[in-house]
């Protein structure tokens, strides 16, 4: 028989996420928002050692199960890790439904069939929503290339279909995937985009002390996110390697990088640095958590979001560009055919993927121009405050209660 909630009582929703729920801003954007807008909500997520298996973070019921991720391992590493996962997420999920009763589930990638984890559910006549924060196919080819060809990207491209074929309705991160997928011949009413903006209240530079543009004589590039070589930190500490030395016709600079994650490009990044002789510029604080970041922003001059490019990046829209336009500061990004979409020519200083001379001129140049560094800051700002998460969430919670009600 089909699902029902408690009479009286508000619609109950089931997130599941194979991430760590508390270092996922996404998930959390959303499961907040739900929370605001009356409507319970329960987390099926990793968990790491030391983690409590259950806890409420701001409202969320969080229940943590006994897998840990392997960032940068190989395939084979995944696939088991992926497998455990569904494996218990879907008992999870059945065992809590029997409880609570859920109004609807929605399901977070990668990988897309982590979906079929709400089997039980779905026979139950609750509606799923599989939120694709990729493309998985163009993930793997990108992730593992020599492994993601023949059969296999043909079965990474038919277990894609079967997740959205078996979901109620489809949601993703921006316009570029979600045209993707409308060419894959999904129908165009069963997709809706949430963009990945921040919340407005969390990246708030009036909640932090005011750093003028160099007060110091320093200047402080950051970067918040995970240090693989998906994102070239390679190329950022050769451009920095190049700025300190004044290679770009300039003076050298005072310049240092602080970087916030971890991953499995650090080993090298870290001999890098010291080949090249700036060890000390390049400042390593690991993972920090999603309150903070805001913070470790303000302390910086400049954002970077240096992504390297290929079929799977052209759909990527970093969040840390919104991140670094929100709190007041000029962004240095990788020139990513979906973030020109979004920010034009004139919010952003771009330089050409994997290129650290271009990066080296993007960065002196917003050093050298206040006046066109300061017109970049209001351009990208307007362009975060009109994709607001508040927005967003309206959005969201709308489809979600849509749906709950069907």
């Amino acid at each position: 028989m089909p699902a029902v909630t408690s009479a009286g009582a508000h619609p109950r929703i089931l997130i599941v996420t194979h991430s760590y729920y508390e270092e996922d801003p996404r998930v959390r954007r959303q499961a907040e928002a739900l929370v605001a807008a009356g409507l319970p909500v329960d987390v099926l997520g990793l968990r790491k050692p030391g983690a409590s298996a259950c806890e409420g973070l701001d409202g969320v019921q969080v229940h943590r199960l006994s897998v840990q991720r392997h960032q940068g391992a190989g395939i084979g590493t995944y696939l088991a890790e992926y497998a455990a996962f569904f494996a218990r997420s879907t008992v999870a999920a059945a065992r809590l439904h029997a409880r609570r009763r859920y109004a609807l589930a929605q399901v977070a990638t990668l990988p897309d069939p982590l979906v079929f984890a709400t089997v039980p559910l779905r026979l139950d006549g609750v509606p799923v929503i599989l939120d694709l924060h990729e493309a998985m196919p163009e993930f793997f080819r990108s992730r593992f290339p020599a492994a993601s060809r023949g059969l296999v990207r043909a079965g990474l491209l038919a277990a894609e279909r079967a997740s959205i074929g078996f979901a109620t309705h489809v949601m993703t991160v921006n316009d570029a995937l979600g045209d993707r997928l409308v060419s894959l011949g999904v129908p165009a009413p069963k997709v809706t985009v949430v963009l990945n903006s921040p919340r407005a209240d969390r990246f708030d530079p009036s909640a932090h002390p005011d750093r003028g543009f160099m007060a110091d004589g320093r200047l402080r590039l950051v970067y918040a996110g995970a240090l693989t070589p998906l994102y070239q930190l390679d190329v950022v500490i050769r451009a920095m390697a190049q700025l300190a030395r004044g290679d770009t016709d300039t003076a050298p600079l005072d310049v240092t990088l602080d970087l916030y994650g971890r991953g499995d490009a650090e080993p090298l990044l870290h001999a890098l640095a010291a080949e090249l002789g700036i060890a000390e510029r390049v400042r390593f604080h690991g993972r920090i958590p999603v309150e903070e970041v805001a913070g470790r922003i303000a302390d910086a001059d400049v954002g970077l979001a240096p992504t390297r490019r290929d079929a799977f990046t052209d759909f990527s829209l970093s969040t840390k560009i919104f991140e670094y336009a929100a709190m007041g500061k000029p962004v240095v990004a990788s020139r990513l055919p979906t973030v020109e979409r979004y920010f034009g020519e004139e919010a952003l200083a771009y330089f050409e993927p994997g290129d650290p001379v271009s990066l080296a001129h993007a960065v002196t140049r917003l050093a050298a121009d206040p006046a066109g560094r300061a017109a970049t800051i209001a351009s990208a700002g307007a362009r975060v405050r009109a994709l607001s998460w508040e927005r967003e969430a309206e959005r969201y919670v709308a489809l979600v209660r849509e749906l709950a009600r069907a």
